[in-house]
Parts: C-alpha cells; structure tokens; sequence
C-alpha cells in the first residue's frame, strides 16, 4: 500500500499519546482510537474501523494492541504496522515499571488513587459516546438491534466472549442468507468457500471468500510440518498460484513484515488476512457475517462499560463527573486527551481539597 506523506511521524505521535493516556482497558482504547482516526483525523470510515474492530476480536491477543498495529498500517505501511504497536504499547511498559519502582519504595500512594477515582468517570463517558456513533454505523436493521441486545445479556452472566462473536456473526449471515436454521457454522463456511457464492474480486478477478479462507489456511496449518519457512510453499503454491488472490509480489511483502517482526514467522498469515480484509467485505455472506460481529463487539463493549461503571460511579462527584464529559464529548467535540487530564485534577482536587 502507499504511505500518506508524513504518515510515519503522525503515526508515531498518535500512538505515543494514546498509549501515554490509555487508561480504561481494551474498550476505552478502541473508543480514544476511534475518535482520533476516524473522528479527528478521518484516516478510515466507521465501517471500515468496525470491521477492524470485529476481526481483531476473533484472533488471539490484547484487541487494541492488534488495532494499533492495523491502524498504523492503514496510515504508512508495514513501517507504520511496526511503529503504530511499539509506540502504543512502549509508553505503558515505561509508566507500570516506574510505578512498580514507586510501589516498591514508597508502598501505595493516594495520589495515583485520587488521580484514577477522577479519570475512570471520563473513561466510561469516553466509551459511551464512541459506542454510540459507531452503533449508528453497525446497526441495520432489526436484527441487529436483536443480535446486540442478545450478545449483552449473554455477556453479563459470564459466557466466552469469542463464542458470543462468532455466535453474532453467524446468526445475522445465516438470517440474511435465508438459510435454514439448523445450518451449522461448518456448513456456513462451506457454502462461504463454494463456486457459486457470490463474492468479491481481486484485481486479476479471482474470487475472494471468507470460507475459502479459512478452510486454506485450516488445511494448512494441519498439514505443515517444518520450520516456518515451509508455510512460505504453501502459501505460494494456494494463495497466488491455485487461487490467485495475491501476487508474488504481495507474498514477498508479507513475508518481509513476518521477518522484521518479533514472533514467529507464522504472523505472515495474519499480515495476509489483513490485506483480504477489505474483499471479504465486498463479499455479501462474508460482509453480513461482519456485521454480525461488529454488532456482537459493540454490546461486548457495553456489558464491560456496565460493569466498570457499576465500581466507578459510587458518588455525586463521579455522577457529575460523568454528566460533564458527556456533555463535552457531545456540544463540544473536546479532545478525549484533554478530558482525561482534567478527570485526573479533579479527583486530586476533590480528594486532597473539597474531600479531606
């Protein structure tokens, strides 16, 4: 892909900030990431961070680290893939050693504590308002309302998270394919991979499916035996010479970016399922399977903002709190960075001033 000029620079300096001011866990990170790249600095659509979002969810590892990385790519490249993680996650290592030292040597501090009672208001308020615009995007119809609400209930009384998102996809793809119920996820992906579903195109016009896919890449990784190198012939010989969904010279990128990676050489795979991403979408089973995920990832987001809101808003000061970060978020367009920072003064003010 081309690099926006000066995407690098603004890469690192996007990520560095976010991974500096990245309180909240998983869901506030991909709520700060939406309002800088897709609010802000309109690097993507909603739609496309959505679909992000939801496959990032499917694939083990931290969701929003996985984000940092695709976002990085989208902006500048594979260097922008590289830099996007390192300075996300670079700023957190250095602010958890420094305060385990500070732990350590000085024992817990009521500082950090005021500081965080004023900034997790702010957080929850931040996720709101990012849920809320990236539902009018991932809510079509009735049975996305149904399928969100569902997911939700699920979520709070404890079931696995990556069953309830590939449960949500499944339903809304199998709805909309009118396909009969008893239709099991295997068959779907069959049907998904067959000739005669209607799919996106490659430039070279070979047909790209999500069940073509998986079953690829299923095959592969039962049959490969070997030093990751040998998933190099494998590849070649189904992703550009069988199937022709990639050039030699796309192969050659991917397996540049599984080099200069830590990890095994393995993440070549991911890397390519990255770049079909946006054909999948075109394609109408993968794309409602998609919806069916994004829709499932939103109501996974609000049952975890439930649950931190239930341990953070404790007060008439954290109510207030709250009230005014929407309000802002929402009048004012106010950058999320500067809200955190004003949560955090007001829960060292409260605590140490008003509060003592």
């Amino acid at each position: 892909m081309t690099s926006a000029p000066g995407g690098l620079g603004e890469v690192a300096r996007l990520f560095l900030k976010l991974g500096v001011i990245g309180f909240g866990g998983p869901a506030a990170h991909i709520a700060l990431m939406r309002e800088e790249v897709v609010r802000r600095r309109r690097w993507l659509s909603d739609e496309r961070f959505l679909d992000l979002v939801g496959m990032a969810s499917l694939i083990p590892g931290p969701t929003s680290t996985e984000l940092s990385i695709y976002l990085g790519y989208v902006r500048a490249g594979w260097p922008g893939l590289l830099v996007g993680g390192s300075c996300f996650i670079g700023p957190a290592v250095v602010i958890v050693l420094a305060l385990a030292w500070l732990y350590v040597r000085y024992g817990a501090t009521p500082a950090a504590a005021s500081a965080l009672y004023g900034i997790t208001p702010v957080i929850i308020a931040i996720v709101a308002h990012a849920m809320w615009g990236l539902g009018r995007t991932a809510v079509k119809g009735p049975l996305s309302v149904l399928v969100g609400l569902g997911v939700l209930a699920l979520a709070l009384t404890g079931v696995n998270v990556l069953v309830l998102l590939v449960a949500g996809g499944v339903v809304v793809m199998l709805r909309q394919a009118r396909a009969p119920r008893a239709v099991g996820l295997v068959a779907a992906l069959t049907a998904l991979g067959g000739a005669g579903a209607a799919s996106g195109q490659t430039a070279a016009g070979a047909t790209v499916t999500l069940g073509t896919l998986f079953l690829t890449f299923l095959k592969i990784g039962a049959v490969l035996y070997g030093s990751g190198y040998v998933l190099l012939a494998f590849l070649r010989d189904d992703l550009v010479e069988r199937l022709g969904w990639l050039t030699d010279r796309q192969l050659l990128d991917a397996v540049a970016v599984g080099q200069f990676t830590p990890g095994p050489v393995f993440t070549t795979a991911t890397f390519i399922g990255y770049v079909l991403l946006p054909r999948l979408r075109r394609a109408p089973w993968a794309g409602t399977f998609l919806d069916g995920v994004n829709v499932a990832a939103l109501a996974l987001m609000a049952a975890v903002t439930w649950q931190l809101a239930r341990a953070a808003i404790v007060d008439g000061f954290t109510v207030a709190l709250l009230i005014l970060s929407g309000a802002a978020l929402l009048a004012a367009r106010v950058n999320s960075a500067w809200l955190i920072v004003g949560g955090a003064a007001a829960g060292l003010v409260y605590r140490f001033g008003w509060g003592a």
